[in-house]
């Protein structure tokens, strides 16, 4: 109806893709471990809020833009880079104090993480150009209603997605949960997810 075709393919295809381990499972593996459950959770929903945000950049052509723009692509790839390198510094030099959050976030909290995981997404080029490079290939090209395609198509990685990454978030909190009962477990842990977020800021700096 909306010229999609393959759409089992398409489906089995994203469901692989979202088991495979990227730099957002690693960001929210790091932030579950570290923070908790609710960090976990706020997260998937920023990393959903910026895969939405592509998926509708993606149907309105921006995302060409991005791919025929090479200073575009390398100006947003090193601000997304410069800003993982900026949370993960945060939380590596913070004081032991400050180093274990507490279970009951506030909704500043919470909102706070979400933006985070939002921006961490929507910074990273390579996720745009990904939309652009894999959802075409299920959509008709001279089908009428091409932007609402895209848009079902997106949804649909998008859910799976987060599907996926919720079972993540339960997995790496249940673990944290034990490992946090010390403190000096705590400070370690938080001071290791701000390092694996300088080495995603690094990578995505160096990938071409």
């Amino acid at each position: 109806m909306l010229g999609i075709h393959d759409f089992g393919v398409f489906l089995g295809t994203a469901i692989l893709l979202n088991l495979t381990p990227g730099q957002d499972t690693f960001y929210i593996l790091g932030r579950s471990l570290a923070q908790g459950r609710k960090a976990g959770v706020a997260s998937v929903a920023g990393i959903a809020a910026g895969s939405i945000v592509h998926t509708i950049a993606a149907a309105l052509g921006l995302s060409a833009l991005i791919a025929a723009s090479a200073s575009a692509f390398l100006a947003i790839k090193l601000i997304g880079a410069a800003y993982l390198i900026y949370l993960g510094a945060r939380m590596l030099f913070a004081r032991r104090t400050d180093a274990s959050i507490p279970s009951p976030f506030s909704s500043a909290d919470f909102g706070a993480i979400v933006r985070q995981g939002m921006l961490t997404n929507i910074l990273n080029p390579k996720v745009a150009l990904f939309f652009l490079a894999f959802m075409p290939q299920f959509i008709d090209a001279d089908g009428r209603h091409t932007f609402f395609a895209f848009i079902a198509l997106g949804l649909c990685f998008v859910v799976t997605g987060t599907t996926w990454c919720l079972v993540v978030v339960w997995c790496a909190s249940t673990m944290g949960d034990r490992l946090r009962s010390s403190a000096r477990v705590a400070d370690v842990l938080n001071r290791a997810a701000g390092a694996v977020f300088i080495a995603l800021g690094v990578r995505l700096a160096a990938t071409k």
